[in-house]
């Protein structure tokens, strides 16, 4: 086999189970946030029709994964969860409760250049609410963003929050160069305009432009529901440059940006998001308001390791029951079995042939906090050894006492 089939394509990973648990405890960890909130799951599928995204992205529909399927459909992987769920707000709207709440945790893919913190594979973590018009959706989606990481343990939380309402007179190409200021600079930004077609003046009038707009009754409305909220200034801020470069991005826009996580190419941006009504109007056919926000959940653990925030886990299996010999195989068995019953988390060597040296030190390695041993002194007696590997104390105990101890 050559190297090439035993290692993953370019920017996709495999995650080892120090990883996964990682990714599977902040999942929960957001999950139970969102519901808190009164939100409640969606999945779509992986694959959608290709004409669902074209027209809906903007400048980047040329990171599409698409292809012809064996039936000649034109299709698309989930570039991301927003249009997906507005073709299931289009499809399902009889049996939708609104305001309808909907949290989403699913993978998207964009062919895209791989570097720190992009993926072409990555998961968002998504949350939005449909059937409501007023600033005080926006709030909500806003107040869980910063909600959700005071929760998951950053000291510095700052939502940048403006309006895509105050840059209507803006044409989208300029939005677009505007929305990368923090990433090339003023001059670059402006050469970026240029570029598109328009004057020097024009580019220099534009920035300007945006950079000098104030507040609306919109934003004033959401700065007072987070403050009634409990929300502290610092962790809201209006930012007039922040544009959102999507193309269906309207209303209400903002980012979650966490100071410590200093990645050159995303200025520690967690998450951004915006309300979509018009794109809501353009997949359904029906007037739904629709807000929300999608968090990059690699980026957000990037950003927890930066700031060193995840828990210390420990193994899955809370007792190793080692077979002593292939003769006891069966009483081995029937002890695993009587712990799992007992919920206790149970792993059962699995070779019967294994020395018990080997046994140990596999448990060790797996840092399993006990093993069993049940050899036939313990066979004779009635009871069991039960050896904590970290402090290497032996104890001999029924099972019942076993179980009492491990439930503990």
């Amino acid at each position: 086999m050559s190297n090439n089939k035993i290692q993953t394509l370019k920017g996709f990973r495999d995650f080892l189970p120090e990883e996964a648990k990682k990714r599977a405890w902040l999942k929960s960890k957001m999950i139970s946030v969102f519901e808190k909130w009164g939100y409640e799951p969606l999945e779509t599928p992986t694959l959608e029709p290709l004409e669902l995204f074209e027209g809906e992205i903007g400048e980047d529909e040329k990171l599409f994964f698409k292809f012809e399927d064996q039936g000649g459909r034109k299709v698309a992987l989930r570039y991301d969860q927003t249009v997906p769920t507005c073709r299931v707000l289009g499809q399902y709207y009889n049996d939708l409760v609104f305001p309808f709440r909907r949290y989403q945790i699913q993978s998207a893919f964009r062919s895209e250049k791989p570097q720190k913190g992009r993926y072409r594979e990555f998961v968002q973590a998504d949350i939005d609410i449909f059937g409501i018009d007023s600033p005080l959706a926006d709030a909500e989606c806003i107040a869980i963003s910063i909600d959700l990481y005071k929760s998951l343990g950053f000291k510095n939380v700052v939502a940048l929050i403006n309006n895509r309402d105050l840059l209507k007179s803006i044409p989208y190409p300029v939005i677009a160069a505007i929305d990368k200021l923090k990433k090339l600079g003023e001059n670059g930004v402006l050469s970026e305009i240029e570029s598109k077609g328009y004057t020097k003046n024009q580019a220099n009038e534009y920035l300007q432009t945006v950079q000098n707009l104030k507040p609306d009754s919109a934003l004033k409305t959401i700065f007072d529901y987070l403050e009634k909220s409990g929300f502290p200034n610092e962790n809201y801020k209006y930012e007039p440059t922040l544009a959102r470069s999507f193309s269906y991005s309207e209303g209400p826009i903002w980012e979650i940006l966490i100071p410590e996580y200093a990645v050159k190419s995303l200025g520690g941006s967690v998450g951004g998001g915006e309300r979509y009504d018009g794109m809501l109007e353009r997949i359904t056919g029906k007037k739904i308001a629709g807000t929300g926000i999608a968090f990059g959940f690699d980026r957000t653990l990037e950003a927890m390791e930066v700031c060193n925030l995840f828990p210390k886990f420990e193994s899955t299996s809370k007792v190793l029951v080692t077979i002593f010999s292939s003769e006891l195989l069966n009483q081995s068995i029937k002890i695993a079995s009587t712990l799992r019953k007992n919920n206790i988390n149970t792993e059962l060597y699995p070779d019967k042939n294994t020395k018990l040296e080997k046994q140990l030190k596999y448990a060790d390695r797996k840092q399993i906090p006990y093993v069993v041993i049940i050899g036939q002194d313990e066979i004779d007696k009635n009871y069991l050894t039960l050896k904590n590997l970290q402090t290497k104390e032996q104890r001999q105990v029924t099972i019942d006492k076993v179980c009492k101890l491990l439930q503990e």
